[in-house]
């Protein structure tokens, strides 16, 4: 089987011309890319920050969030701006492969941070008896472990499906589902392992959230100062928030292109892929980080001491 050399990507097919609303809201591809490179350089300053301040989970979640949103956003602004949608082979395959090992990685992240809230409220005279250093890193090199065992396979399912062109893919980045449906072969048997382990690790790690927050709750309610509770309660629904976000977009995505591929539209298909990669890594600094008051007093220390004292002081 001959590998094609370039594929090319349309960006939101459909998007100057044949959705008004959507033209209006936008402007123009010009504007989308503007908005685009905002978020982007907001995800990338914050997760910065909250990497430099060394809080370990989010310190990887940041990590995470950087590389997700660099293996897209650049090459999505690039389509906007010069129309330039060619990506090589190779190429198409490594972003597809990092999107969703960032995605598989994200979402176990989620978990062990709701874990983290759980030891902290409820068993806070624990905290450093139960998440050691070793048990954090242990837990991060089992989410790592569990994407790769996951998403190699995918990739490599996607990537030996013969493609006879002409390799357009109706979307903005190398997404599995699209490339798949370019190829001249039944997609079926990689779109079909998509759904499932998709469906096992985010509805095994969602149960396990909803089972830490529903314990946190339980406990939070249990508190006698309501000035805890509602600190309590602030912190918990903003972390929910984001999940949702993060979630809800992205399951969305898959079952949408799965189920309802000829009822919603393309141009929607793309967005909600485009807004699950991209919305996350830009607001978890803001909700994780900025709102805790330990985590603001580390970046606002980290940036008046760098400035004056060239980084000496940690």
């Amino acid at each position: 089987m001959e590998t094609p050399a370039t594929f090319y990507l349309v960006g939101i097919p459909g998007l100057p011309s044949s959705h008004l609303w959507l033209a209006i809201t936008l402007t123009s591809h010009l504007w989308l890319a503007i908005t685009l490179s905002t978020m982007y350089t907001i995800a990338l300053l914050g997760n910065t920050l909250i990497v430099a301040v060394m809080y370990y989970f989010l310190c990887v979640l940041a990590i995470v969030d950087i590389v997700m949103a660099s293996s897209v956003v650049p090459k999505m602004v690039n389509i906007f701006t010069s129309g330039d949608g060619s990506i090589s082979f190779n190429a198409c395959f490594t972003q597809m492969y990092f999107v969703h090992a960032t995605t598989a990685v994200e979402t176990g992240l989620l978990l062990a941070m709701a874990f983290d809230r759980y030891v902290a409220i409820c068993k806070p005279l624990h905290y450093k008896r139960i998440l050691t250093p070793q048990v954090m890193l242990g837990m991060t090199v089992t989410i790592a472990i569990r994407a790769v065992i996951f998403m190699a396979p995918l990739s490599w399912l996607v990537s030996h499906l013969p493609f006879c062109g002409p390799n357009v893919i109706l979307h903005s980045y190398c997404e599995h589902i699209a490339v798949a449906k370019s190829a001249c072969a039944d997609p079926m048997p990689s779109s079909l392992y998509s759904l499932l382990s998709s469906s096992i690790i985010v509805g095994s790690d969602v149960v396990f959230i909803a089972v830490s927050y529903n314990l946190i709750l339980r406990a939070v309610f249990g508190l006698s100062s309501k000035n805890a509770q509602l600190k309590a309660l602030s912190t918990c629904g903003s972390h929910v928030g984001v999940m949702a976000l993060y979630y809800l977009p992205g399951m969305a995505s898959i079952y949408v292109a799965w189920l309802g591929g000829d009822i919603v539209p393309v141009h929607t298909q793309v967005l909600l892929a485009d807004l699950y990669l991209v919305i996350p890594p830009t607001l978890n600094p803001i909700i994780y980080g900025l709102r805790t008051k330990k985590i603001r007093k580390q970046i606002r220390s980290l940036l008046m001491h760098c400035p004056f004292d060239h980084c000496n002081h940690p």
